[in-house]
């Protein structure tokens, strides 16, 4: 886990789950991605997730069915979608 913000490097940092918006990978729209794990820090305001986090959700929305997926999903039900390719090939 993170011990500093990304962005300021303060150690005033908070771990939490928050709402995101996320574009599908066609571009065709943007779903609410509820209960997220992100970092809030104190000093600059900045709410971020981490770059492995962000890869992973990159990753699952690449290689599930998108079309099943509402306006709105959490990152739990997100996860544990049945994915079409077992890795992103395209990930070099």
């Amino acid at each position: 886990m993170d011990k500093k913000c990304a962005w300021c490097e303060s150690e005033k940092i908070e771990h939490r789950l928050d709402n995101v918006y996320w574009e599908m990978p066609d571009g065709t729209r943007a779903v609410k991605i509820s209960e997220v794990p992100s970092v809030k820090c104190h000093s600059c305001n900045m709410v971020y997730q981490s770059d492995q986090l962000v890869k992973e959700i990159e990753d699952q929305l690449f290689l599930i069915n998108t079309n099943g997926i509402g306006r709105e999903t959490s990152f739990k039900n997100l996860m544990v979608q049945p994915r079409l390719l077992k890795r992103n090939y395209f990930d070099f």
